[in-house]
């Protein structure tokens, strides 16, 4: 039973390949074997959502899938939300909101909720609940969560504008100095 199994997937947007007890969970793969701790040990039931992570993009419950299955599949943890050095957008709004308390169960709802704009980049205050309600966070009651993740639909959506707007300005003065002049 402790045969050890080699997979190779990615994570994080990284390939990696990666060698282990063929009994582990992707919890235990990604905490002890790929050191990424941002996932957390919860329950350890499928009950609580702290190990929550995307795999293929859909949000599961890393202590319920066996790290074997993973086999050529894509890992996306919290630790891959981040960008270029920056925060996903509803990483600044869960810190900006207070959403992160204890911040215990913060990663499985940044996964989960950033599955869910991915999918619904405009969802109903319903379906946030809807799609958070399998996170148990016991600090904050779950308004500022809800709130934290509305936020960070409205920062995305003027991130969005401003860099269409910019274009179009960079566009414009591009184009106006291409421009034949009239004086000489």
């Amino acid at each position: 039973m402790n045969e050890r199994v080699s997979i190779a997937l990615t994570v994080n947007g990284e390939p990696a390949e990666v060698s282990f007890a063929g009994y582990k969970t992707l919890l235990e793969v990604l905490r002890e074997d790929l050191n990424l701790y941002g996932t957390k040990h919860g329950c350890e039931l499928g009950e609580c959502g702290a190990c929550a992570v995307l795999l293929d993009g859909q949000p599961v419950l890393s202590c319920l899938v066996l790290g074997v299955d993973c086999d050529g599949r894509s890992v996306t943890t919290v630790e891959g939300l981040v960008e270029d050095g920056r925060l996903h957008p509803l990483q600044d709004t869960f810190a900006d909101l207070g959403a992160a308390q204890c911040g215990y169960c913060t990663p499985g709802f940044l996964v989960t909720a950033k599955a869910l704009l991915d999918e619904h980049p405009n969802p109903t205050r319903e379906q946030i609940k809807d799609a958070l309600s399998g996170n148990l966070c016991r600090c904050t009651g779950y308004q500022q969560i809800f709130e934290a993740v509305e936020a960070a639909i409205e920062r995305s959506a003027k991130a969005r504008r401003y860099d269409v707007d910019s274009r179009s300005d960079h566009a414009e003065s591009r184009n106006a100095r291409l421009q034949p002049s009239d004086t000489p």
